[in-house]
């Protein structure tokens, strides 16, 4: 029987697979080639974008836009925190598996990259009409 490994000790590698996913979209919407193969395009990458307001989840003191990669047993999304002008000021990628998480903030080249998307989905309307959603509900 092979031992369940904890998030933290699998947060690392799959965060990395994710960047190079993201990073090889990225690049191919950029050049405006339609998909990449064995992943799609970037439109149909994830399951999901949309804010989850403040106080959502226990002890949640900070709303957030979420990129939700994944759902289920494990999952994974990325977390874009902001201030009233939609700019993020810190991007967390979370991996999560029963009862168990891991976190890593995203700085330098992989934060560049996500800033660059989470752009993307500004300039699309995506980042305002979702955060409007959020606080009709």
């Amino acid at each position: 029987m092979t031992e369940h490994k904890k998030c933290e000790e699998r947060v690392n590698g799959k965060l990395k697979d994710r960047i190079e996913d993201l990073q090889k979209l990225w690049e191919a919407y950029c050049n405006g080639e339609e998909d990449v193969e064995d992943l799609g395009n970037i439109y149909e990458y994830g399951l999901s974008f949309d804010y989850v307001p403040r106080g959502t989840f226990n002890d949640q003191k900070e709303g957030y836009f979420r990129y939700q990669l994944s759902w289920g047993g494990p999952s994974d999304e990325l977390r874009f925190f902001t201030g009233p002008d939609f700019y993020p000021h810190r991007i967390e990628y979370w991996f999560l598996d029963w009862f168990d998480g891991a976190n890593r903030i995203l700085n330098g080249k992989d934060g560049s990259l996500l800033l660059e998307i989470f752009d993307w989905f500004k300039e699309c309307g995506t980042v305002e009409a979702q955060f409007e959603k959020a606080m009709e509900e």
